[in-house]
């Protein structure tokens, strides 16, 4: 069993880690089997009441109840394996101090979030000396290991010319563009390159070619969609894409708890997804 506490248990994601753990816990139990589950013992979130006195429970019922808290340090006292921090950027200054509360604590920790500041970043980083570290702008399984199979394909393409060109569509409420995940993507393809490819955006202020050193990364925006990316290598007189889809959020969700029992008891130290994919 991997005990966790979830910063941002009350968000979309942190709730359907929680509903998702609950229910992992559940199965184990009516199968009679060893449990390599997830329990959430801990929730942190700002639309808790201050001070220990926090009421239990999440948003759903499914995700059973657990004492749920406005700031980490009332989780002194609570025995956890694993701290999931889901945070959008804009709580920078609140995930570098949760960070490094596991710093102290020797507590490993998860950031499921996307754009962060660099001075964060790095901030965060630093505490990998003292503890265990995975930074992921997409939990998913299946994103993880599409970056791994477009690293390879890659090294293979684009010496035999292909262009690559990357296409999220995501929903019409989404902030950033293109998405951190496509930059996961981009970033994948790249790294196979060298680290010399230039990641174009926006190619309308200028009439030009198209350069072969360019990786494209272009973003949609309309309706409900939750996620989709393809990664597509296009060369002479053929195609080959490479495409993901995210159905529902639940996705990431089994990606984080399965990131958490990959942290439990790691050494200190910085992990990606890829570590936990392959």
């Amino acid at each position: 069993m991997t005990r966790v506490i979830v910063s941002g248990c009350h968000g979309r994601l942190g709730a359907a880690i929680c509903r998702l753990a609950a229910e992992s816990s559940k199965n184990d139990r009516d199968a009679g089997e060893a449990s390599n589950a997830v329990q959430v013992v801990a929730g942190i979130d700002v639309t808790a009441p201050p001070g220990r006195h926090a009421v239990a429970g999440v948003t759903s019922p499914e995700s059973g109840t657990f004492p749920v808290f406005a700031n980490i340090s009332e989780c002194d006292g609570i025995p956890a394996d694993v701290l999931l921090i889901c945070a959008p950027p804009h709580a920078a200054d609140t995930i570098v101090a949760q960070a490094r509360y596991c710093e102290v604590r020797k507590l490993p920790f998860i950031i499921c979030t996307t754009a962060l500041p660099a001075d964060a970043l790095a901030a965060i980083k630093k505490t990998a000396d003292k503890t265990a570290v995975l930074i992921s702008a997409n939990l998913s399984l299946g994103v993880n290991l599409l970056a791994h199979l477009i690293n390879q394909a890659a090294k293979n393409l684009y010496e035999a010319n292909f262009d690559v060109e990357i296409i999220e569509r995501h929903h019409n409420q989404k902030l950033d563009a293109p998405s951190g995940t496509a930059y996961v993507l981009a970033d994948a393809v790249n790294t196979a390159l060298g680290g010399e490819m230039r990641y174009i955006t926006d190619r309308s202020p200028h009439r030009s070619t198209r350069a072969r050193d360019e990786i494209g990364l272009h973003a949609l925006r309309g309706g409900t969609i939750t996620g989709d990316h393809s990664v597509i290598f296009a060369g002479l007189d053929e195609v080959i894409e490479l495409k993901h889809s995210a159905l529902s959020r639940d996705v990431f969700a089994v990606g984080a708890l399965k990131a958490a029992t990959f942290m439990h008891s790691r050494p200190p130290g910085l992990y990606t997804m890829q570590d936990v994919v392959t």
